[in-house]
């Protein structure tokens, strides 16, 4: 924060990013905070701060990273770097681009998710290079008692990754064997082939996502991810979707606005299966996809959105003894729920325990 102090104070002009929107505005608040007595001007809708001196920073949600061409800083600093789709190319084409004016500088912070784009600058050769690695035990404000109890409640791969900071193959998550999974590339339809598509409901900060699954080969074929797209026009893109994949059966997302898009879709011709996800419902649907990934059954796109989600889902233990499935805070799963629901129709008979048919 001191440093941020004194760019600014030498009228110098910083970017600031972190994976999607909610991680942005907290770190936006975040430094509007501890660095209020020296900011002139700020501005929520901006997402900017003016700091007395004459400098500025600037924050950015990495989801939507075109949003930075044409920018110039003197320094960019990544949060939760880790968790970036695609953080080489971001880096490369976008972040650096800025830096070239001012011949600036740029910082990449965060947990380790796998052997990532992260990993991959983490062990950059070049130079000028530098890189930190830390566990929770070097925080002084952490009782060392209070992180050896987590050995006790932790896997050993997530122990490892979020407590001591070390890159794990495939992080530290539910999942294992994921980037060795995700090699295939989108695939047309195949006469008389039966498939099957997973929908995950979204509409503004979630994602919508329609992952279709090739039943008899067990292949991811195609996924269709998209933000900011009224139910209506979903509707028509997934109706268009399962027509081209031979009539593909539709398991889709009941809670919330599901039921509606579903019922609507029945109305369009469609061949629609709800599912309405619980706690009990999820798990079984999360552990027969990480079933999947340990017998190695299940083929990917090689989509980094996806990897990452995937990478990234983990398990919590309930007071209850139940397990609770999701996504970091502040991140999403949407292309895992997707890509469960489909799997979840390739074992028909268990399937048909869990969804409802209507």
């Amino acid at each position: 924060m001191q440093d941020l102090a004194v760019e600014g104070s030498q009228g110098r002009h910083v970017g600031w990013a972190a994976p999607i929107y909610k991680q942005t505005l907290d770190d936006y608040r975040a430094l509007d905070n501890i660095l209020a007595p020296i900011v002139t001007r700020r501005s929520g809708t901006e997402m900017r701060l003016e700091i007395y001196g004459g400098g500025t920073i600037e924050f950015w949600s990495l989801d939507k990273p075109d949003s930075i061409r044409g920018k110039r800083y003197h320094r960019f600093i990544v949060n939760e770097a880790g968790f970036v789709p695609n953080l080489m190319d971001v880096r490369n084409y976008i972040i650096t681009p800025t830096l070239i004016d001012f011949q600036g500088d740029d910082y990449y912070a965060g947990t380790p998710k796998g052997m990532n784009g992260f990993f991959n600058l983490y062990n950059n050769q070049a130079d000028d290079w530098a890189h930190w690695q830390m566990s929770s035990y070097n925080n002084p404000f952490i009782p060392k008692s209070e992180l050896d109890s987590l050995k006790e409640l932790m896997p050993e791969r997530a122990f490892q990754q979020e407590i001591m900071a070390q890159f794990v193959e495939d992080g530290g998550g539910v999942f294992r064997h994921v980037r060795n999974a995700s090699t295939l590339q989108p695939a047309e339809p195949v006469k008389d082939m039966q498939y099957l598509i997973g929908v995950d409901w979204g509409r503004s900060n979630d994602s919508t996502v329609f992952s279709v699954i090739d039943v008899t080969n067990k292949r991811q074929v195609i996924m269709d991810r998209m933000q900011d797209t009224d139910y209506a026009s979903q509707r028509i893109r997934l109706k268009a979707l399962a027509e081209k994949y031979n009539n593909a059966h539709i398991i889709a997302e009941a809670n919330s606005m599901g039921q509606p898009n579903i019922e609507a879709l029945q109305s369009m011709g469609c061949y629609v299966t709800a599912f309405t996800t619980t706690n009990a419902t999820k798990a079984h649907i999360i552990q027969g996809l990480e079933l999947a990934f340990e017998r190695g059954q299940i083929e990917l796109l090689n989509n980094e959105y996806q990897i990452t989600e995937l990478m990234a889902y983990q398990s919590e233990k309930l007071p209850s003894g139940l397990i609770r499935y999701g996504s970091p805070e502040g991140l999403h799963d949407d292309t895992v729920m997707a890509l469960a629901l489909a799997w979840s129709g390739v074992d028909v008979p268990a399937a048909n325990k869990l969804v409802d048919f209507v």
